[in-house]
C-alpha cells in the first residue's frame, strides 16, 4: 500500500480508530467551507460550472504535487483511465451539482442535503464491503437525517427563496458524494489517496471544460476565495477523508462527517445572514448527538 505522507504515518501510533475520527473531523471542518467561499465566487459574477471547474482544477494540481514529492504518482494505465472516468460523475457531475444548489437555494441548504449521503453509504458498504450495519449505526443515521431535515427546511437556507432545483440538484450531490466512499475503499489499498484523486479530479476538470467557457481574469478576492475552494475544501478535505477511511469504516465516517452541514450553515449564517430558527438549532443538536452516539460505539469494525 502507498504511504500518503509522514503526517499520516505520525497519525498512525494514535489508536487508529480514534485517529481516524480525527482525520474524518478535519475533512468536515475543511468541507464546511464549501458553501461559504462558493457564495463569494457565485456573487463576484462566477458561473456555477466554472466555479465547480476551478474547484476541481486546483484540487487536482495540489494532489499531482503530492503525488509526485511522496513517490506514489504511479498507477496503472487501465486504472488511471477508470479513475478519470469516474470523475465525470464523482467530480464534475458532483461539483456542479453543489453549485448550482448553492446558486437556487443557498449555501446552508446546499451542504445539509448533502448529508443524505449516508443512507446511501450503508447500502453500498453492506451491498460492497459485508460490513455490519447494527442497531446502533441505524439509530445514528435516522438521527442524523432527522437533524438534517431540520437544517434543511427550518433554517440556512436562503428565507423565501425556496427552489425545487435547488433541492433537486443538493439530493443529486447527496448522492454523488456517497459514491465516493465505496469507490475509495475499493482502491486505497493499492494506490495512495494522492493519486487517485489526482487523476478522478482531472477528468472532472476535462469534463467541466467542455461545458463552460473558463477564464482567469478574476479579481484577486475572487483568486483567493477560489484557492479557498481548491485548496482546503478539495485537496486537503479529501486527504484528510482518505486518511480517516484507512482507519473506520463508511458508515461511521460518513454519520462523522454529518459536522460538516452543523458548520457550514454556521458559515453562511455570519457571512450571507442565512439564519437558523430555533428547529434548525434542534437539528443541529441532533446531527452533533448522531456523531457522539456513532463515535462512543465500539463494537467491531
Amino acid at each position: 500500500m502507498q504511504k500518503d505522507g509522514t503526517v499520516g504515518d505520525l497519525m498512525l501510533q494514535v489508536n487508529p480508530q480514534d485517529s481516524g475520527y480525527v482525520w474524518i473531523l478535519f475533512a468536515a471542518f475543511f468541507w464546511s467551507l464549501l458553501g461559504v467561499a462558493s457564495k463569494f465566487c457565485i456573487a463576484g459574477g462566477l458561473l456555477p460550472l466554472e466555479t465547480a471547474f476551478w474547484r476541481a482544477a486546483i484540487g487536482c494540481l495540489c494532489f499531482i504535487i503530492h503525488a509526485a514529492i511522496t513517490g506514489s504518482w504511479r498507477v496503472n494505465i487501465r486504472d488511471a483511465l477508470l479513475f478519470m472516468l469516474f470523475g465525470l460523475w464523482g467530480t464534475a457531475v458532483f461539483f456542479a451539482a453543489v453549485q448550482i444548489s448553492i446558486k437556487f437555494s443557498g449555501g446552508g441548504t446546499a451542504v445539509v442535503l448533502l448529508y443524505t449521503a449516508p443512507v446511501w453509504v450503508a447500502f453500498f458498504s453492506r451491498l460492497l464491503f459485508k460490513e455490519q450495519i447494527t442497531k446502533r449505526k441505524i439509530l445514528a443515521i435516522g438521527i442524523a437525517l432527522c437533524g438534517t431535515a431540520l437544517v434543511c427546511f427550518t433554517g440556512g437556507s436562503i428565507p423565501g427563496e425556496a427552489s425545487i432545483m435547488g433541492i433537486l440538484f443538493g439530493l443529486l450531490a447527496g448522492f454523488c458524494y456517497a459514491t465516493h466512499y465505496p469507490f475509495y475503499r475499493w482502491w486505497q489499498t493499492r494506490y495512495s489517496t494522492a493519486a487517485i484523486y489526482a487523476y478522478m479530479l482531472l477528468g472532472g476538470c476535462i469534463a467541466l471544460g467542455f461545458f463552460e467557457p473558463i477564464h482567469i481574469t478574476h479579481s484577486l478576492d475572487i483568486w483567493a476565495w477560489l484557492i479557498v475552494l481548491g485548496f482546503l475544501t478539495c485537496y486537503l478535505a479529501y486527504f484528510c477523508y482518505g486518511m480517516g477511511l484507512k482507519r473506520i469504516s463508511l458508515v461511521r465516517a460518513a454519520v462523522t462527517c454529518h459536522l460538516e452541514p452543523v458548520l457550514g450553515t454556521l458559515w453562511v449564517w455570519l457571512f450571507w445572514d442565512e439564519n437558523f430558527t430555533p428547529l434548525g438549532w434542534l437539528g443541529c443538536a441532533l446531527v452533533l448527538g448522531a456523531v457522539l452516539l456513532l463515535t462512543t460505539d465500539k463494537s467491531k469494525e
